[in-house]
């Protein structure tokens, strides 16, 4: 445990900071599902409104910090191949 005062300021700022970041990582992943369900149940129209949120969401968690740029484009890649696999 931390004895100094700026220490233990520290410690409770990380704690929101990693609640935050977690709720993020939380929201974005489960857009991801949502969309990824949408697909397998073969419903397209849910499918392309869950991709819009989903792309968004993963845009937030890149804006914030969450997720680096690439990972982002590279998760949003993978959800527009899906989609588009399944409308052909």
């Amino acid at each position: 445990m931390p004895n100094i005062k700026s220490a233990k300021k520290r410690v409770k700022v990380i704690e929101k900071k990693t609640l935050r970041n977690n709720m993020i990582k939380s929201g974005y992943k489960s857009a991801i599902k949502n969309f990824e369900q949408a697909i397998e149940n073969k419903n397209l129209e849910e499918a392309q409104k869950l991709f819009s949120t989903a792309t968004k969401k993963i845009d937030q968690a890149c804006a914030k910090g969450v997720i680096v740029k690439n990972t982002a484009a590279r998760k949003k890649s993978s959800l527009s191949k899906k989609l588009n696999s399944a409308m052909a």
